[in-house]
């Protein structure tokens, strides 16, 4: 089926999406997931990305292997951007409003199927933490939601700015995003093997190279890593475990559990779901074995483990053994295990087996010996060797470990109304301007090249009306601070910060982000002051005359002046929700 869409702001949904391609909610992306991919293909035109490669943390990367690549990659992100989801950074909305923007052109039942705020309970573990609580909203009202807006690298690398903050820092979806532009633009990983995939409560990437790879947050997962039994797996696999996948976005568009109709390749979308699912299982081996236990602590301390000490025979607790391993370099997977014994107290061990404790030794007999066999049979051969007193603990045991090796991704049924979208064919190869090129080139046929540069930015290739709405509409970090200060007050605080915008060119920071990161071109303090105009008294009357360098903003009988630093030419009339812009 053949796609279109238009450019028509006098269409409220339209006007909405073209919107929230400022503030990138992560409401407004669940609503609008053609929004997803252009904040990557917004971060991978960022100056500020391709520095990176300059940095000489990334001396020769383009001549390493891909785990090198992601790990390099890993490193700098951990160390430069810290994971930050607070209720101040970018302020509260509220569940009346939010269903207010929406509910004209999608059904607010289904949004509370999938999002935490909303109704949605997600996995056991997060109705169990009580969600609001969690998130420190046990303080408001039941109809206060935060915004959550994603931030673009520009955005998170700002929060350098910010008092508390020593580094950048950015929420799950801009981390995932980050993480996607810069295996591109850095890593040279192809865009066709980069997927996004986002949950009610959590964003990551699935890369298919090797064995596949998964970004969590700042960090990344292998295959192994996936299965290894650490804190970081279990964090990494909550939401694959528990959470329906709601979006998986990709170059060649999206798919949404929501929606009919679908942008994503089909192709490639059933290459990433048989991708994902082989990552998603694995063989029960020895060393996936310890690996559950150490996973599932209340097992390991059914087991001792026998090992010859200088000739002699000696037991010990494997509960034991995992406590050693927090303190060393060597695990108690076989392969290390006799290193880790080594550094065991001589006091931990005992002479007899340990009654009561199945022997580990004759498990991995088991399972070596069992190798290929279905779970089922392996379970047996347990109950066989450790007897029928051990038969239920044994069968509770294998039932857990079904679904350590193996989970079911609860991705968007493929049965779809796929849309025919023009595709964007930017290649590793290519540079920082041609990509530029590509993207603007495409823009009057292809709506994830148009939104792109609405990302992006790009006053001087997009209408400003989406903008206006938003910073008018959607800014409400700096009314708390500002509150009842006047005119002038405002006016004079707003003239003390440095005039420098966070963005490079003729590229426009809301006024949240001046706000927040305290600083901002003369076009960007202006558009603050009007948001604090408009807010006190929603039938001012507010203008913008932007020449150059000067910058005037007047309303009700009164002018401010700022300094711009960007080459913008623009008159600018705000009534309420009325803009016109010449």
């Amino acid at each position: 089926m053949e796609s279109s869409f238009k450019k028509d702001f006098s269409d409220k949904k339209n006007l909405e999406k073209y919107s929230s391609a400022f503030t990138l909610s992560d409401m407004e992306i669940f609503i609008f997931p053609e929004l997803f991919y252009p904040l990557i293909l917004a971060d991978i035109m960022s100056p500020e990305l391709w520095r990176w490669r300059d940095d000489p943390w990334f001396n020769d990367i383009e001549k390493k292997g891909f785990t090198v690549k992601a790990n390099r990659i890993k490193q700098y992100i951990i160390q430069n951007y810290v994971f930050n989801l607070d209720l101040s950074t970018w302020g509260l909305t509220s569940k009346s409003a939010e269903i207010g923007r929406f509910s004209d052109f999608f059904d607010m039942d289904m949004l509370k199927q999938s999002n935490a705020l909303f109704g949605y309970e997600g996995d056991k573990y997060y109705f169990d933490i009580d969600i609001r609580k969690h998130f420190g909203l046990d303080k408001y009202d039941s109809d206060i939601i935060p915004y959550w807006k994603t931030e673009t690298i520009e955005a998170m690398g700002a929060f350098r700015y910010k008092s508390n903050f020593k580094s950048g820092a950015g929420e799950c979806v801009s981390l995932s995003a980050l993480y996607a532009a810069a295996m591109f633009v850095v890593g040279r990983v192809p865009l066709a093997k980069i997927f996004l995939i986002a949950t009610p409560l959590h964003s990551q990437n699935f890369i298919i190279e090797k064995d596949g790879l998964i970004t969590n947050n700042r960090r990344i997962v292998t295959k192994n890593m996936w299965y290894n039994g650490t804190s970081l797996s279990e964090k990494a696999r909550r939401a694959m475990e528990n959470e329906r996948v709601t979006i998986v976005s990709h170059i060649s568009g999206f798919i949404h559990t929501l929606y009919k109709e679908a942008t994503i390749d089909p192709h490639a979308y059933s290459f990433f779901s048989g991708k994902l699912k082989e990552f998603l299982a694995t063989d029960l081996t020895s060393l996936i074995f310890v690996n559950f236990l150490r996973f599932k602590s209340k097992y390991k301390t059914l087991f001792q483990y026998r090992c010859d000490c200088s000739g002699t025979v000696r037991y010990i607790s494997l509960e034991k053994m995992f406590e050693y391993e927090h303190t060393s370099r060597f695990s108690v997977s076989a392969e290390t295990r006799g290193s880790l014994v080594k550094e065991i107290e001589g006091d931990d061990f005992h002479l007899s087996p340990i009654q009561w404790k199945i022997m580990l030794n004759d498990i991995e007999t088991i399972l070596d010996k069992h190798s290929g066999k279905s779970l089922k049979e392996i379970e047996n051969e347990f109950i066989k060797k450790t007897g029928t007193e051990y038969e239920e603990i044994i069968q509770e045991m294998f039932k857990e470990l079904n679904d350590f090796i193996f989970i079911d991704p609860k991705i968007p049924d493929p049965g779809k109304d796929y849309m025919v979208t023009d595709r964007l064919d930017i290649k590793i190869d290519d540079s920082r301007e041609e990509i530029i090129n590509l993207i603007t080139n495409h823009q009057e046929n292809s709506e994830t090249a148009q939104l792109a540069l609405y990302v992006y930015r790009d006053m001087d290739k997009i209408d400003w009306r989406p903008f206006i709405k938003a910073a008018i509409e959607r800014n409400p970090v700096s009314f708390t601070d500002l509150n009842k200060k006047n005119n002038y007050e405002v006016y004079s605080l707003l003239k003390e910060l440095p005039i420098e915008s966070i963005y490079e060119g003729n590229r426009l920071a809301l006024p949240d982000e001046v706000w927040n990161f305290k600083r901002g071109d003369g076009i960007e303090k202006a558009f603050l002051l009007a948001d604090f105009l408009l807010h006190n008294d929603k039938s001012s009357d507010v203008s913008i005359e932007i020449e150059n360098k000067k910058v005037l903003l007047s309303s009700e009988g009164h002018d401010f002046h700022f300094t711009s630093l960007k080459n913008i030419t623009k008159s600018i009339q705000i009534r309420g929700v009325d803009y016109k812009i010449v």
